[in-house]
């Protein structure tokens, strides 16, 4: 792993948290972006190199929906950088880790990402994620 690429939370009210983050951070969000495939509106603060990715379910059915009903808003994931995805998803396998999907998808911010199991991650949903070249 590169670095820590951004950190994720759950929110049932995008705009609402918007202007909480811009209010906390002092500085608006960079970024709005919907990615239809899962279900989910996404804004980006940016704060000493690091990103944060607040999450709206756009649909009741998406995981953020059923992550928000189950635990309520709050810390969802935690994204690692890598240059090679598909690689670092071979090496992390070897090691007993076990992904989300067979192969990184599409993701919000021009990455291809997949997600670590977190019953191998001491229940912390890891993300991979890789800029799309």
């Amino acid at each position: 792993m590169e670095k820590i690429e951004h950190i994720g939370i759950a929110v049932k009210n995008l705009n609402e948290s918007n202007e909480l983050f811009a209010r906390l951070l002092g500085k608006p969000h960079y970024k709005v972006e919907e990615v239809p495939s899962e279900g989910v509106r996404t804004s980006f603060f940016e704060i000493g190199g690091l990103k944060i990715e607040l999450l709206e379910a756009t649909r009741a059915d998406s995981p953020i929906a059923k992550f928000i009903e189950k635990r309520g808003e709050g810390l969802h994931h935690l994204a690692f950088a890598v240059t090679e995805i598909e690689d670092k998803m071979e090496k992390l396998s070897d090691r007993g880790f076990r992904a989300l999907a067979d192969k990184p998808k599409d993701g919000a911010d021009n990455k291809r990402i997949v997600f670590l199991h977190p019953k191998t991650t001491n229940n912390v949903l890891v993300e991979l994620c890789q800029d799309k070249p």
